[in-house]
């Protein structure tokens, strides 16, 4: 938040006149702004389109190379960059000048000879726009997480995880390939909130996703599918890397009590695969409903274990079986 704040005390000015802006200089520095000076337009868009830029510009309208106009546009046309709020100086006085540098993109505009309160102020004002804004995109973004996150794990939700198989099915249509996902289900978590206690239960749930999550790529999704049950998507991987990451998730769980309010709580998980590769692709509703039956082989068959999903759809040319592949239960 301090690196907020400092940045918006931070200020560009471009004026071609020297006197005018060691004038403003001064003024801008004895407010308590870090200054940074621009001789033209040239100058003064370089500035802001340096990283950690100042959030505040005050142009002169007729400079050399870019006028002050130009440089407003300029800065508009940046989508993926902090708002600048720009105060645009110039001699002219008319409506449709007024009309005409707003509609650039400048914030405000003062006409010269200005006062120099009424600068200060204006700029004060400024800052507090970009300190509103700044709030506002915090909120939307605390809202789209919240929106797109589990609240007790932190982990995707069901919408987002589901969201990102179907990207990932999407991206394989278009350039082949293969990916997979995991549907891991926590072996009588029932028994878990009968015995210790809801809370207890969530002190679980929130151990596994993290273990899930440590566990995985940085480009792989965790999600909650429901429940006690959590899908992970798994892209650009074959049936052999799925299964051992899967492995690998299970073993860690099985390792070591998970430590809650009520003590150490040992706990397994059963987890069923599906893989949809170039020579036997499947759509994300076929994924599921084959991690699904896996997911119940594995309960069926002791739980503590991993199983291959089989693909359904009849062996052709372009689609064959995948081979499942079992772990002995512990």
């Amino acid at each position: 938040m301090n690196e907020e704040k400092d940045l918006k005390k931070q200020i560009v000015i471009a004026e071609d006149d020297p006197v005018s802006r060691r004038l403003l200089e001064v003024l801008l520095t004895r407010a308590g702004y870090q200054v940074s000076v621009a001789a033209n337009g040239t100058e003064a868009l370089e500035l802001l389109d340096q990283v950690d830029a100042p959030r505040l510009a005050v142009l002169d309208w007729m400079m050399p190379g870019l006028e002050g106009l130009q440089v407003c546009r300029k800065i508009r046309e940046r989508k993926d960059r902090p708002y600048t709020y720009i105060l645009l100086l110039s001699a002219r006085v008319q409506k449709e000048d007024l009309l005409l540098g707003l509609e650039s993109g400048a914030d405000d505009y003062l006409t010269k000879p200005f006062d120099a309160q009424e600068l200060r102020a204006r700029l004060h004002v400024g800052q507090r726009i970009l300190q509103l804004q700044d709030r506002l995109m915090e909120k939307g973004a605390e809202l789209l997480f919240r929106a797109t996150h589990d609240s007790l794990t932190g982990i995707s939700n069901r919408g987002m995880v589901l969201d990102t198989l179907r990207r990932e099915h999407s991206r394989q249509v278009r350039g082949a390939g293969s990916f997979g996902i995991i549907l891991l289900d926590i072996d009588h978590f029932k028994n878990v909130n009968d015995t210790y206690g809801h809370q207890c239960g969530d002190a679980v749930l929130q151990e596994v996703a993290r273990i899930m999550t440590a566990s995985v790529r940085a480009y792989d999704t965790v999600g909650r599918y429901g429940g006690e049950e959590f899908l992970i998507v798994v892209p650009s991987t074959d049936a052999a890397s799925v299964f051992g990451l899967s492995e690998r998730i299970r073993h860690t769980i099985a390792a070591k009590p998970i430590a809650t309010g009520s003590g150490e709580i040992s706990i397994t998980v059963s987890l069923g695969l599906a893989v949809s590769s170039g020579t036997a692709p499947l759509d994300p509703e076929a994924m599921l409903g084959t991690a699904d039956e896996a997911l119940y082989r594995a309960k069926e068959g002791g739980r503590n274990r991993s199983e291959m999903g089989v693909c359904e759809v009849a062996p052709s040319p372009a689609i064959a079986e995948v081979a499942p592949v079992k772990a002995g239960s512990e």
